[in-house]
């Protein structure tokens, strides 16, 4: 099962795979330019951007542009030069989703790629397996991949192969007989509102445990104060952490934006707002892919839970005793036939004991025993009933307090200027040697 959230700006990747001349120069221009116009009439933010190879696998990419102005004079000037021998379509996939993977770690958006092909892929099929293992992760990314495949044929060798790459992420696949159709193809495209519905995963879909490696290490930590920061939490809008009531509760903050988290608030932020991995989250207010311990954020995950267990425990012995008393009531008609074929009787002294088994909760529900004490001639009367309810004792396991749990050992984590590695209590970058203030 999947959720739905509302994204109001997106990025259309145009990647020309075109080896052949079924589309003119002039035409794919004119249906391009024709595109964003008709874009302009949603008053969505939009950007584009072109993967486009040239030969000896050259590879031309333009990202992020206001309009198409600038595409469509790369295309103009680098038409001629462009590979026409052989497709390169899973690697020009695999070129826009690393890119996509890496602007997803700093704001959400719609990524619709849209690619232009003419020749069927020749690679072999572990390219294909390895890009299909991106696309499955690809759709958690707001990520898009429509193909229109232009050509007269009516049937094409990877033609299985492109719907399985399109379906995986809400796209389709279109096939171009006539080039003067491109236009209205392309167009078709576009989204009739201004905000898009996202796929996001819901709490009980399954993330495979090979995954988890890739998502961290798209994510980045929190990073430490500067000396002139202001100490105040971005969630909970306090110095002193609420949760753990401890000033070892250090304050860190997104390396993006500057938002600000105690390290409990931001355990439980997103224990319930996660991409999938419990210590993995969004930022509050950038969206930038954040990542915390694990471990840490597993003992929050863990006190939270028992003390809802805790919860439902007081809730089921309320239950449990509204039951009760509803069945004492109901065993005053014992007199009724049905009634006496399940009771017990015993003569003591001069009083008579009667004893009924009944079941709480159903058929299948706990058995209670219920013993009024009478004499001889008398009814029943529910403020004289004994009952004794009889089941093994259960094991408790000490619960641990929220007070007692601490965040992780202060680390000193900076960003390195120079080459953007994370940077945890040295004095200089690993990555580059750069120093580090």
């Amino acid at each position: 099962m999947f959720k739905q959230i509302s994204v109001n700006s997106e990025e259309f990747i145009f990647y020309l795979d075109l080896s052949k001349d079924l589309i003119k120069k002039k035409n794919l221009l004119k249906s391009i330019t024709g595109f964003e116009k008709e874009k302009e009439k949603f008053h969505s933010v939009s950007t584009y951007g072109l993967i486009m190879f040239q030969k000896k696998e050259n590879l031309i990419t333009i990202y992020d542009q206001p309009n198409t102005e600038l595409i469509t004079k790369v295309i103009n000037d680098k038409w001629e030069s462009r590979e026409n021998d052989t497709s390169f379509l899973e690697n020009g996939l695999f070129e826009a989703l690393a890119y996509i993977f890496t602007k997803s770690k700093e704001k959400r958006k719609n990524y619709r790629v849209i690619v232009f092909s003419d020749t069927p892929s020749g690679l072999p099929e572990e390219y294909h397996h390895a890009l299909y293992d991106l696309l499955l992760k690809a759709k958690y990314f707001d990520t898009f991949i429509d193909i229109i495949r232009v050509g007269d044929e009516k049937f094409f060798t990877d033609d299985v192969k492109l719907k399985v790459m399109t379906s995986e992420t809400q796209g389709g696949v279109f096939y171009c007989n006539d080039p003067k159709l491109l236009p209205d193809i392309l167009n078709s495209l576009l989204q009739n509102k201004t905000e898009f519905s996202v796929i996001l995963p819901e709490e009980d879909d399954q993330f495979l445990d090979e995954d988890k490696l890739f998502y961290e290490k798209l994510a980045v930590d929190l990073i430490s104060l500067d000396p002139e920061d202001e100490e105040l939490c971005s969630i909970c809008n306090q110095e002193l952490c609420p949760i753990c009531e401890a000033h070892s509760d250090e304050i860190h903050k997104c390396y993006n934006c500057d938002a600000k988290y105690h390290l409990c608030c931001a355990a439980k932020y997103s224990i319930t707002n996660n991409i999938g991995f419990k210590h993995i989250f969004r930022c509050v207010k950038c969206d930038t892919l954040l990542k915390l311990d694990e471990e840490f954020v597993e003992l929050i995950f863990q006190e939270e839970n028992e003390e809802t267990f805790e919860e439902l425990e007081c809730d089921d012995e309320l239950e449990l005793e509204n039951d009760i008393e509803e069945s004492a009531e109901e065993f005053e008609g014992f007199n009724d036939p049905i009634t006496q074929q399940e009771t017990e009787y015993s003569t003591e002294s001069t009083d008579t004991v009667i004893t009924k088994k009944v079941r709480i909760g159903g058929f299948f529900g706990r058995e209670i025993e219920i013993k009024p004490t009478l004499n001889s001639n008398e009814i029943p009367q529910s403020s004289n009933t004994i009952i004794n309810v009889t089941e093994e004792e259960a094991i408790s396991k000490e619960s641990i307090s929220i007070t007692s749990l601490r965040p992780p050992k202060k680390k000193m984590i900076k960003l390195c200027q120079i080459c953007g590695a994370t940077v945890r209590n040295r004095g200089a970058c690993p990555i580059c040697g750069a120093r580090i203030d």
